[in-house]
């Protein structure tokens, strides 16, 4: 039998590793960090091994994008892209050349448009897209992917009227144009479906994508259709995954995977590990859940979507199934309802060793902070930027607790970074610099006392979200780790993974 080839890594290696931080060279084989420490002790050990001479870049545990929707950001990549768009003149012109190289009739969809960054009061309407496309189906979704933006063939073929009703958990925005939350199904459900080799491209686009951004590891976030994690899972079984991806499995079909005997089973690129819930919908589409008195602009306190009664039933559920409760809370309201909930499941996910999650916790009472020790605040700092002036405008009772990390960190929460692609793309940079400089796009600090530093970035984005994956041979350099790095050419700049 022939022995595994040995590779000795050279570099300026920041393992995490509270043991030994700092090291000058890591050995590998098969896959797996074998040593660690000076390069005249890791030679001495392995004379033969293959050599890679980084010296001059900095080698830290391999990067995770601790939330994704990872086949929908594939697939976003191929679509009209609107972030940063500042008037509905600039959608229409961009839609404009869409429809002049898109055949008759087809569908157009979009997204990445925020209402404050159109400087909008109110919201835009179907005749705005009309304008410019009246023949072709529009369908746009807002950055947080909580309101899509129709057209009005769009809404013809929905059979979308000023008389249809508001479905459960959804809102129909009048003059018609906007939908909110599962309004937005209406119309989504008319698109036509992807074929299997089109998922099988989603994914590969959207692993590349993370893989050439230095990503060695993301965790996808489910609210997609069961075709994707599909895709995934096939990539994985061919050998074409890139990345290691942990998987969430919506609530909603968490009786037939029970059924079928799912439960968590670590290993290999890709795994099932998460069950996820949504107590509500997102800043910019003005449906956060919220404490009173809600929104300065009069539009509500949002709209509360699965109930902390779902979430406990279910989740227990979860727990028994080895599966971590995941749920998306961005409102205050919708925080402390969730933490209300995960109190009654603490007992049990304690005695399993799983850490519960709140994916964004992004607007939290103080007297809620203490209450996440031990729980996993899976947050995007990227999100801040375009938040900021938001924030100031529609909450200023909350902004010295939004996006509150190192407030979230100090009490005793696992902080996991990412990015919530295809809302925000996965630019690592910008979340190093949301984390570290606190600045919106407008150029001015939101809450600046809850600045981290460059390192604590770095760690929420490998251990941290290793541990919140249930990864303990991820997210430091380690014996016995899998050797996935990341190399930089300094912290929060360039960085490409090395996956041995």
């Amino acid at each position: 039998m022939t022995t595994p080839p040995l590779t000795l890594v050279l570099a300026q290696v920041t393992t995490l590793d509270p043991q030994c931080p700092q090291a000058e060279a890591v050995l590998v084989g098969g896959g797996r960090v074998l040593a660690v420490g000076t390069r005249e002790d890791l030679r001495a050990l392995a004379p033969r091994a293959e050599m890679r001479d980084h010296r001059d870049l900095l080698l830290t545990p391999g990067l995770c994008d601790a939330h994704t929707h990872l086949v929908a950001y594939g697939a976003s990549l191929g679509q009209l892209d609107l972030q940063g768009v500042q008037s509905v003149a600039q959608v229409q012109s961009k839609l404009a050349e869409r429809v002049a190289r898109t055949q008759a009739g087809a569908w157009i969809e979009g997204s990445g448009f925020l209402l404050s960054e159109m400087g909008l009061a109110g919201y835009p309407t179907a005749a705005d897209l009309d304008a410019v496309s009246p023949h072709h189906p529009v369908l746009l979704r807002s950055r947080d992917r909580h309101m899509v933006w129709v057209n009005s063939e769009a809404l013809r073929r929905a059979g979308v009227t000023e008389a249809t009703p508001d479905p459960e958990g959804g809102h129909i925005v009048h003059p018609l144009g906007c939908l909110q939350e599962n309004a937005a199904g209406l119309v989504s459900a008319l698109l036509p479906p992807p074929s299997e080799a089109d998922w099988l491209a989603y994914a590969r686009a959207g692993a590349d994508d993370l893989a050439a951004r230095g990503y060695v590891s993301t965790h996808t976030m489910a609210a997609e259709s069961p075709d994707a994690p599909l895709a995934l899972q096939t990539l994985a079984a061919r050998g074409e995954l890139p990345l290691r991806v942990w998987a969430c499995l919506p609530h909603e079909r968490l009786e037939a995977a029970s059924e079928l005997g799912l439960s968590r089973v670590p290993g290999g690129l890709f795994q099932w590990g998460g069950v996820k819930f949504f107590a509500d919908g997102a800043l910019g589409s003005r449906t956060a859940w919220l404490h009173a008195p809600g929104f300065t602009d009069g539009s509500g306190t949002g709209i509360a979507l699965d109930s902390p009664e779902l979430i406990v039933e279910r989740g227990r559920e979860a727990l028994r199934l080895g599966l971590t409760p995941v749920t998306h809370a961005i409102g205050d309201r919708a925080n402390t309802e969730v933490l209300n909930a995960y109190d009654q499941l603490r007992p049990e996910a304690e005695a399993r060793g799983i850490r519960m999650r709140v994916e964004h916790a992004q607007h939290v009472r103080p007297a809620d902070l203490p209450r996440f020790r031990g729980l996993v605040a899976s947050v995007q700092p990227i999100h801040l930027q375009g938040d900021a002036a938001m924030i100031r405008d529609l909450l200023p009772q909350g902004e010295a607790t939004s996006h509150a990390y190192r407030a979230l960190r100090d009490a005793g929460a696992i902080l996991a970074f990412g990015s919530d692609a295809p809302v925000s793309p996965p630019d690592l940079g910008a979340n190093f610099a949301a984390a570290t400089t606190r600045l919106g796009e407008d150029g001015l600090p939101l809450a600046p006392a809850e600045a981290l530093s460059a390192e604590d970035v770095l760690w929420a984005h490998t251990r941290g979200a290793a541990l919140s994956a249930g990864w303990d041979d991820e997210g430091w350099i380690v014996p016995g780790a899998r050797a996935a790095f990341t190399l930089w050419d300094r912290l929060g700049g360039a960085a490409q993974a090395l996956v041995l």
